[in-house]
């Protein structure tokens, strides 16, 4: 054929069948995306991701300046479509923002769609799992890790202790050995909690979260564990999936 010509076929429009959960990362964040593909990996869920400004070091500040984002972030994963859920992926800036702040931003674009962060998931896998009194362990320096024990104290979750590697770099807590992540939970005052809750998005704790809650015979709630699992309860994907701790297999 020299000329160009064109024939038209009709199309046969399929309608969507998984249900659809947006991410918002952080631009700075090297993991929450990676456990949002391992754990999800083979489950009828199609997930979207966006990533929000935002700048290091770790400080209220610069969590703050996140807010004015969210809108224009999240319309612009899937624009003009609905999604069922829609995940903010930060805790200490959740915390920081607030979680109605953050929801209220996102419906100005997505007014249909669930949200969820990492401390609101958490809190419901603490409610779930019938979870009152918990040691902590983050990656944040001492300005964040107070703010985040004052927040947990609100939600009537009593802190027992609370042990942090004192970094300000997401690029640094991204490549803290999840192996050392083991050894410091172990070594960790926990025997008088109900959990132990890792905080952060940014750490790999998922991939070693049930490794690690088999050394020590106690339940581990992480960031991500906890965003991951809310976001799929709430589109009724309610499989229970091994390897991920006891969360996931409630």
């Amino acid at each position: 054929m020299n000329n160009f010509k064109q024939i038209d076929v009709e199309p046969k429009l399929a309608s969507a069948i998984n249900p659809r959960i947006g991410l918002i990362a952080l631009s700075t964040d090297f993991t929450i995306e990676q456990d949002f593909r391992r754990i999800c990996y083979n489950l009828p869920v199609d997930i979207f991701v966006n990533r929000i400004p935002f700048d290091n070091p770790l400080n209220h500040e610069n969590y703050l300046k996140m807010a004015d984002h969210l809108p224009n972030i999240a319309k612009n994963i899937l624009p003009d479509q609905e999604l069922n859920t829609l995940a903010y992926g930060c805790t200490s800036g959740t915390v920081a923002i607030g979680e109605n702040i953050i929801a209220n931003q996102i419906y100005k674009s997505k007014p249909n769609t669930y949200v969820t962060t990492p401390i609101t998931a958490a809190l419901k896998a603490f409610s779930n799992l019938n979870i009152k009194k918990i040691s902590v362990l983050t990656p944040y320096p001492k300005n964040i890790n107070e703010t985040v024990f004052n927040y947990l104290l609100k939600n009537n979750i009593d802190v027992l202790n609370f042990s942090s590697f004192n970094l300000n770099y997401d690029s640094e807590i991204a490549r803290v050995d999840p192996k050392h992540i083991i050894k410091t939970i172990k070594d960790m005052e926990y025997a008088d909690s109900d959990a132990i809750f890792v905080s952060c998005t940014a750490l790999r704790m998922v991939e070693v979260l049930q490794e690690a809650e088999d050394n020590i015979n106690k339940i581990i709630i992480s960031s991500n564990q906890s965003i991951i699992w809310d976001s799929l309860r709430s589109v009724k994907i309610n499989d229970k999936i091994a390897n991920y701790g006891k969360l996931f297999l409630n």
